[in-house]
């Protein structure tokens, strides 16, 4: 009887932990900021693009994580046409 209370007590503190550890880092992950018209960008290297994948063709949310001329990591988010479109006639 012990080692079945030991084992659930167990197994419930590790579900736990993991579940702060998921908490912890999605609340670190920034939400890219918006793109604004004519905002300077200074794209030293480009370190991932992600976008929403859908088969519609229409307007998406996009976003790319880069590092700029002065070596700060940065993510700005745009809108573009999905890439459904490429593939319509």
């Amino acid at each position: 009887m012990k080692l079945r209370t030991l084992m659930l007590g167990g197994a419930l503190a590790l579900a736990a932990v993991s579940g702060l550890a998921q908490a912890d880092t999605q609340a670190t992950a920034a939400k890219p900021v918006p793109y604004r018209y004519g905002m300077p960008l200074n794209i030293d290297k480009v370190i991932a693009m992600n976008e929403i994948q859908t088969n519609d063709c229409k307007v998406i949310n996009a976003d790319i994580k880069f590092v700029d001329n002065a070596g700060k990591i940065k993510d700005v988010g745009y809108l573009k046409m999905s890439e459904a479109c490429d593939f319509q006639n």
